[in-house]
């Protein structure tokens, strides 16, 4: 079902005040459960990538009140089997996208949810957000947009900036795999282009990347690998700034082999470096899980 099926009854602005309500109550829990102390659940693609207790929880809360206040609605989560919407619509749920620095104490980790129609589960991704919010618990900020509505920090609307003025200036951020064996081939990537733009940032949470590409406090970011809750509410809090998010391939969007968002100054000319710079290995995969 695309969106134009279910214009009628989808609005995008009711989507957006379930998902800041949501992720400010999720965000509530998981700041309370760090300071009571953090238990480590499970692990799953490797023994650093892990779950703790309060992704569950945050996962579990998030979804038994969309199923309150949305019956129908599809459920595409991190940390639980998939539900199909009947309505159209899907919340795509990343309960802490950055678990590991919850874990360690750093503050930089986010509540993620976005509403999209399509079908989260495709790749290439075949889903398109029409809400989302990425709250920031320790911080105090929600980042939030609409599809064709804007994007906005603590309900104020946010564009992009310009940008600079040459790529030997941008300020890069990207996040690495879990695998080890895949950690080398993004930092032979990294080695290609570190001499080539001012700086790199590896913030260890996608959702943060992508709104600090909103906010102009990185100009490109890119991953390898990730899952649709790692980007599903960001991108749209990117796009909707005006910066752009795509693939390798300008008009290619955005996937799990590899996510690429930034200022559009600057986006041919990081694409182009990252071709070069990167193994080939690594751009003709990148489906691995990210960290």
């Amino acid at each position: 079902m695309t969106t134009n099926d279910t214009d009628a009854s989808i609005r995008p602005e009711e989507l957006l005040e379930i998902a800041i309500t949501l992720a400010t109550e999720a965000g509530e829990l998981v700041s309370r459960r760090r300071r009571e102390g953090v238990e480590v659940a499970a692990t799953k693609s490797s023994l650093v990538d892990v779950v703790t207790a309060a992704d569950i929880e945050a996962e579990q809360l998030i979804r038994d009140r969309l199923a309150s206040l949305r019956p129908d609605d599809g459920f595409f989560g991190e940390e639980s089997d998939a539900l199909v919407s009947r309505s159209g619509v899907t919340w795509v749920v990343d309960p802490i996208d950055g678990t590991v620095n919850y874990l360690y104490g750093s503050p930089n980790y986010a509540v993620s949810i976005a509403a999209v129609t399509g079908d989260p589960a495709a790749e290439p991704a075949a889903f398109e957000a029409l809400a989302g919010a990425v709250l920031s618990p320790d911080t105090g900020i929600t980042y939030s947009a609409v599809r064709g509505g804007g994007a906005f920090v603590n309900g104020e609307r946010v564009r992009l900036g310009a940008g600079p003025s040459d790529l030997s200036q941008a300020l890069v951020g990207t996040g690495f795999s879990y695998s080890a064996a895949r950690r080398l081939l993004q930092a032979e990537a990294w080695l290609g282009m570190a001499d080539k733009v001012r700086d790199l940032r590896r913030v260890g949470a996608a959702s943060l990347d992508l709104c600090a590409v909103a906010l102009g406090q990185e100009d490109v970011y890119y991953e390898f690998g990730l899952k649709p809750w790692d980007w599903a509410a960001g991108a749209l809090i990117a796009r909707e700034s005006g910066a752009h998010v795509g693939g390798l391939e300008l008009s290619e969007p955005e996937g799990r082999r590899i996510l690429i968002a930034g200022h559009p100054d600057v986006i041919v000319s990081f694409i182009d470096l990252l071709r070069n710079a990167a193994p080939q290995k690594l751009l003709s995969s990148g489906k691995n899980s990210k960290s």
